[in-house]
C-alpha cells in the first residue's frame, strides 16, 4: 500500500484513526497501530511480513541479550549476530543479482541471475534495527523489554517502507508515554495533506516531462535539453522523497510520535556539504554516527573512512554501478572541500557558491537517474556540450522550448515551494502578528490544505499505480 493512493487516504487511514481513538489506553493503541502497520505492509507482498517480524524477533532478542551481558565479550558477539544477519538479509533480497551479474562479467562464468523480489523498505527498517542494537551496546538507550513494544517501533507504518531512518531514541519515550493533542491532529493532517500534494500535484507532473526526454533514447538530445530535463529531475527527487517524509512525520504527529525532520530546503546551500546536512538527514545522520567514526584496522581513519560512508551511502540507494558512482561523486567534492576548509570557502562569492553547488548536484541527480551506463555516457557527453562536437546535437532544440513554456508555472512554482518561503509565511501568520493575523492565517491554512487535498484525491481517481521512488530503495 502506498500513501499516494485513495483506498490509504479514505479507507486504510481512517479505519485505523477510528480504531486508535476509541481505544480506552496506550496498550490497546499500540495494538491497533501494530496490527494496522502489518496490514500496511502486508498489503501487496503478505509473505514479507514474516521476515519483518523476524528481525524485529532477532534485533529485540540480541538487544536484551547485550544489555544482560554488559562488560563482557558476549555483549560483542550477540552485536555481531545482529548486525550480520540483518546485513546478510539486506544483501542476499538487494544485492545477490548485482553480485552474480558482476561475477559473471569478471569471470567469463555464466551462473544463473536469480530474480529475488526485494520486500518493501528492508533498506530503511534493517538500518533502524542496526541503529538500536549500536545504541544498546553503547548504552545511549535501554533495550526494549517487550517484544510488542519493539515489533511497533521497526513495523510502525508511517516510516516503514520509505523512511525517515527514526532512531529508537526519538520514539523511546513515546511508545510508553504519548498524548496527541487536538493540535498536534490538526497539524500533523495538514502536514500530511502538503506531502500528498507534493507527490501527486508537483513530483508527478515534473516526472511527466521528465520520461518525455529522458524516458528514450538521448543520444541526440541536445545541450540545454539536457540542463533542462535533469533540473526537472532534481526537482521530482525532492518533492517525491521530502513529499513521502512530510507524509510520514505528519501521520506520526497525528498519532502522537515526533519524528525527526528529513529535510532542510536542501537546494539553498552553498555548499555540497551542507546540502547534505540538509537532504535525507536520517541517511547521512546514520553514516556519520555509525560508520564514519569506525575504526580501520584499528584506527580511525578519516579518509578512508570518508570514501567507505560514500561508497554505502551510494550502494544503499539501489544495486546498480550509477548508485555507487553517485555517491563517489558526491564523497569526492566532500573531501575536495574538507581540503579547502570551511574558512576558506566562506569567503567565496555567494553567488559563485551557490552556481558551483547547484551544477554539482544537478549533475549528480543525472548520475542517479541513469541506470543503463551507456545512457549515463551519453548523458555526460550531452551536458558537458562534448556531443556537439563529436555527435553534431545541438545547442537548443524547439521542442525544449515548447515544453519549457508550457510548464513555466509548474516550475517556478516548484522552485518557489522547493526554497522557505513558504516557512516565512507561516511565521509571519503565527509568530509576526496579532490574534486577527493569526487566525486570519489559520482559517487561510485550513483552507488550502482542504483545496489540496480536494485536487489530490481528483489527480488520483484515475491513478492506480503511483509509488514513490524511494519504495525501490
Amino acid at each position: 500500500m502506498v500513501f499516494s493512493s485513495l483506498y490509504f487516504v479514505y479507507l486504510f487511514l481512517a479505519v485505523v484513526f477510528l480504531a486508535y481513538y476509541t481505544r480506552k489506553n496506550l496498550k490497546q493503541k499500540n495494538i491497533v497501530l501494530i496490527i494496522a502497520s502489518l496490514v500496511f505492509y502486508a498489503w501487496g507482498e503478505p509473505i514479507w511480513v514474516i521476515m519483518l517480524v523476524f528481525s524485529a524477533f532477532l534485533n529485540w532478542l540480541m538487544a536484551l541479550k547485550i544489555g544482560q551481558n554488559r562488560e563482557t565479550p558476549k555483549a560483542k558477539l550477540f552485536v555481531g549476530i545482529a548486525i550480520g544477519v540483518d546485513l546478510l538479509l539486506l544483501v542476499i533480497f538487494k544485492y545477490t543479482g548485482f553480485l552474480v551479474e558482476n561475477v559473471n562479467l569478471l569471470l567469463h562464468t555464466a551462473i544463473p541471475v536469480p530474480q529475488i523480489i526485494m520486500p518493501i523498505g528492508i533498506s530503511f527498517f534493517t538500518f533502524q534495527a542496526i541503529s538500536y542494537i549500536m545504541d544498546c551496546y553503547w548504552e545511549t538507550v535501554a533495550p526494549q523489554k517487550e517484544f510488542y513494544k519493539f515489533l511497533l517501533y521497526l513495523s510502525l507504518f508511517p516510516q516503514l517502507v520509505a523512511g525517515p531512518i527514526v532512531r529508537y531514541s526519538v520514539i523511546e519515550q513515546e511508545i510508553d508515554g504519548r498524548k496527541a493533542t487536538s493540535v498536534d491532529i490538526s497539524e500533523g493532517a495538514m502536514r500530511a495533506i502538503i506531502g500528498l500534494s507534493k507527490k501527486v500535484i508537483v513530483a508527478n507532473s515534473l516526472y511527466a516531462v521528465v520520461e518525455q526526454f529522458f524516458g528514450t533514447d538521448i543520444t541526440n538530445l541536445s545541450f540545454l535539453g539536457t540542463w533542462y530535463t535533469v533540473i526537472l529531475y532534481s526537482l521530482y527527487v525532492y518533492f517525491d522523497f521530502s513529499g513521502y517524509s512530510d507524509i510520514a512525520i505528519g501521520l506520526g504527529r497525528m498519532f502522537g510520535f515526533h519524528f525527526n525532520e528529513n529535510f532542510n530546503y536542501p537546494f539553498i546551500c552553498k555548499t555540497i556539504s551542507e546540502f547534505w546536512q540538509r537532504w535525507h538527514i536520517s541517511l547521512s545522520s546514520f553514516f556519520r554516527d555509525y560508520l564514519f567514526y569506525m575504526p580501520i584496522f584499528g584506527k580511525q581513519r578519516k579518509y578512508a573512512n570518508l570514501f567507505l560512508v560514500w561508497f554505502c551511502t551510494g550502494l544503499w540507494h539501489g544495486a546498480s554501478w550509477n548508485f555507487i558512482f553517485w555517491g563517489l561523486y558526491f564523497g569526492l567534492f566532500i573531501f575536495l572541500e574538507t581540503k579547502i576548509g570551511k574558512k576558506r570557502m566562506k569567503k567565496w562569492n555567494k553567488v559563485l557558491t551557490h552556481l558551483y553547488s547547484k551544477a554539482i548536484i544537478i549533475v549528480g541527480f543525472g548520475i542517479f537517474y541513469f541506470t543503463d551506463l551507456s545512457q549515463l555516457g551519453r548523458f555526460f557527453m550531452n551536458i558537458t556540450g562534448l556531443s556537439m562536437l563529436t555527435n553534431g546535437n545541438a545547442f537548443a532544440d524547439i521542442i525544449t522550448w515548447n515544453s519549457f513554456l508550457n510548464n513555466i508555472f509548474l516550475i517556478l512554482f516548484a522552485i518557489a515551494v522547493s526554497m522557505p518561503l513558504l516557512q516565512k509565511v507561516k511565521y509571519f501568520f503565527n509568530e509576526w502578528g496579532n490574534n486577527v493575523i493569526y487566525m486570519t492565517g489559520k482559517i487561510g491554512g485550513t483552507a488550502i490544505c482542504c483545496y489540496l487535498l480536494v485536487m489530490s484525491s481528483i489527480l488520483l481517481v484515475d491513478n492506480t499505480n503511483n509509488p514513490f521512488l524511494y519504495f525501490r530503495f
